[in-house]
């Protein structure tokens, strides 16, 4: 599924599974004031894979740095690569990528307007309160997480 997350400084955008998405949401609930803290609040969840997501943002990010040889940039297709690159959107292509539903679909968290849009999702409807398996090693284990958004959060439609 195609996630794209908004923040004062910008916007990323990558493909996870499925449940990053109410991870993600679930991360929300506690406020993050941008793609950083929502990343590390979830990371909680599931830190193999938010902590790979973290890791290779970090790689688009050196390799997009002044005098870098190898210029970042999003993958010309999902395929390019095993796991598609999460990326920072920089210009009118990386934003048209970043609002290409993949898979299931695509969601958009944008925190400085506290609004979850679910564009196109057939995975499952996200939910003002819910719950969610932990992960270990990538991995679903017994232990369950629930979270709540704050009343000043939306999720749209």
């Amino acid at each position: 599924m195609r996630i794209t997350v908004v923040d004062r400084d910008g916007a990323i955008s990558l493909v996870a599974p499925f449940h990053a998405v109410k991870m993600l949401t679930a991360a929300c609930s506690r406020r993050p004031e941008d793609h950083r803290a929502l990343l590390a609040f979830a990371e909680e969840y599931d830190p193999r894979l938010l902590g790979s997501i973290a890791r290779e943002l970090s790689r688009f990010d050196a390799a997009s740095a002044p005098g870098a040889t190898d210029i970042g940039r999003a993958p010309e297709s999902e395929e390019e690569t095993e796991v598609a690159r999460p990326f920072r959107v920089v210009d009118e292509a990386t934003r048209r990528r970043s609002l290409e539903p993949v898979n299931a679909g695509l969601v958009v968290f944008n925190l400085p307007a506290k609004r979850i849009v679910q564009v196109q999702n057939s995975y499952l409807d996200l939910q003002r309160k819910d719950r969610g398996r932990l992960r270990r090693d990538g991995r679903p284990v017994r232990a369950m997480y629930s979270y709540e958004l704050p009343p000043d959060w939306s999720i749209v439609p």
